[in-house]
Protein backbone atom coordinates (compact mmCIF):
# COMPACT_ATOMS: atom_id res chain seq x y z
CA UNK A 1 0.00 0.00 0.00
CA UNK A 2 2.99 2.28 0.12
CA UNK A 3 4.38 4.58 2.73
CA UNK A 4 1.60 6.28 4.67
CA UNK A 5 3.96 8.50 6.66
CA UNK A 6 3.44 12.11 5.59
CA UNK A 7 6.50 14.01 4.49
CA UNK A 8 7.45 17.29 6.13
CA UNK A 9 6.16 19.15 3.08
CA UNK A 10 2.83 17.35 3.24
CA UNK A 11 2.44 18.13 6.94
CA UNK A 12 3.16 21.80 6.28
CA UNK A 13 0.70 21.86 3.36
CA UNK A 14 -2.00 20.34 5.58
CA UNK A 15 -1.32 22.91 8.30
CA UNK A 16 -1.44 25.79 5.80
CA UNK A 17 -4.67 24.43 4.32
CA UNK A 18 -6.22 24.05 7.78
CA UNK A 19 -5.39 27.66 8.60
CA UNK A 20 -6.67 28.81 5.20
CA UNK A 21 -9.91 26.89 5.83
CA UNK A 22 -10.25 28.58 9.22
CA UNK A 23 -9.69 32.04 7.73
CA UNK A 24 -12.03 31.55 4.78
CA UNK A 25 -14.73 30.19 7.10
CA UNK A 26 -14.40 33.21 9.35
CA UNK A 27 -14.57 35.46 6.29
CA UNK A 28 -17.88 33.89 5.27
CA UNK A 29 -19.48 33.62 8.72
CA UNK A 30 -18.18 36.50 10.83
CA UNK A 31 -16.15 39.20 9.11
CA UNK A 32 -17.57 42.68 8.71
CA UNK A 33 -16.27 42.75 5.13
CA UNK A 34 -18.79 40.11 4.04
CA UNK A 35 -21.69 41.23 6.26
CA UNK A 36 -23.53 42.92 3.35
CA UNK A 37 -23.57 39.60 1.50
CA UNK A 38 -24.81 37.71 4.56
CA UNK A 39 -27.50 40.32 5.22
CA UNK A 40 -28.70 40.15 1.61
CA UNK A 41 -28.98 36.37 1.87
CA UNK A 42 -30.78 36.65 5.22
CA UNK A 43 -33.35 39.02 3.72
CA UNK A 44 -34.35 36.26 1.36
CA UNK A 45 -33.51 33.18 3.43
CA UNK A 46 -34.10 33.79 7.13
CA UNK A 47 -31.46 32.20 9.36
CA UNK A 48 -34.07 30.91 11.80
CA UNK A 49 -36.14 28.91 9.33
CA UNK A 50 -34.08 28.14 6.20
CA UNK A 51 -31.05 25.93 5.80
CA UNK A 52 -29.20 28.41 3.60
CA UNK A 53 -29.78 31.22 6.06
CA UNK A 54 -28.66 29.05 8.94
CA UNK A 55 -25.58 27.90 7.02
CA UNK A 56 -24.17 31.43 7.08
CA UNK A 57 -24.37 31.49 10.89
CA UNK A 58 -22.66 28.13 11.46
CA UNK A 59 -18.85 27.99 11.29
CA UNK A 60 -18.89 24.19 11.58
CA UNK A 61 -21.26 23.93 8.63
CA UNK A 62 -19.43 26.41 6.41
CA UNK A 63 -16.01 24.94 7.22
CA UNK A 64 -16.96 21.59 5.68
CA UNK A 65 -17.75 23.24 2.35
CA UNK A 66 -14.76 25.56 2.51
CA UNK A 67 -12.59 22.55 3.32
CA UNK A 68 -13.89 20.73 0.25
CA UNK A 69 -12.88 23.72 -1.86
CA UNK A 70 -9.47 23.94 -0.23
CA UNK A 71 -8.75 20.25 -0.82
CA UNK A 72 -9.95 20.56 -4.42
CA UNK A 73 -7.73 23.60 -4.98
CA UNK A 74 -4.72 21.80 -3.49
CA UNK A 75 -5.31 18.75 -5.71
CA UNK A 76 -6.35 20.44 -8.95
CA UNK A 77 -4.17 23.55 -9.00
CA UNK A 78 -1.45 23.22 -6.36
CA UNK A 79 0.89 25.81 -7.87
CA UNK A 80 -1.85 28.43 -8.04
CA UNK A 81 -3.35 27.51 -4.68
CA UNK A 82 -0.12 27.58 -2.67
CA UNK A 83 0.36 31.39 -2.56
CA UNK A 84 -3.36 31.97 -1.99
CA UNK A 85 -3.36 29.45 0.87
CA UNK A 86 -0.27 31.11 2.35
CA UNK A 87 -2.02 34.50 2.38
CA UNK A 88 -5.11 33.13 4.11
CA UNK A 89 -3.02 31.08 6.55
CA UNK A 90 -0.93 34.13 7.40
CA UNK A 91 -4.07 36.16 7.92
CA UNK A 92 -5.44 33.46 10.23
CA UNK A 93 -2.31 33.43 12.36
CA UNK A 94 -2.17 37.23 12.47
CA UNK A 95 -5.81 37.37 13.55
CA UNK A 96 -5.23 34.80 16.28
CA UNK A 97 -2.23 36.71 17.61
CA UNK A 98 -3.96 40.10 17.38
CA UNK A 99 -7.02 38.83 19.26
CA UNK A 100 -4.77 37.82 22.17
CA UNK A 101 -3.17 41.24 22.62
Amino acid sequence: MGNLEPTGGAVLAHAVDALATFRLTRLVVEDELTSPIREAVWKRYDASDTKLGYLLTCPWCVSIWVGVGVVAARRLAPDQWEPVAAVFAGSAVTGMIASRF
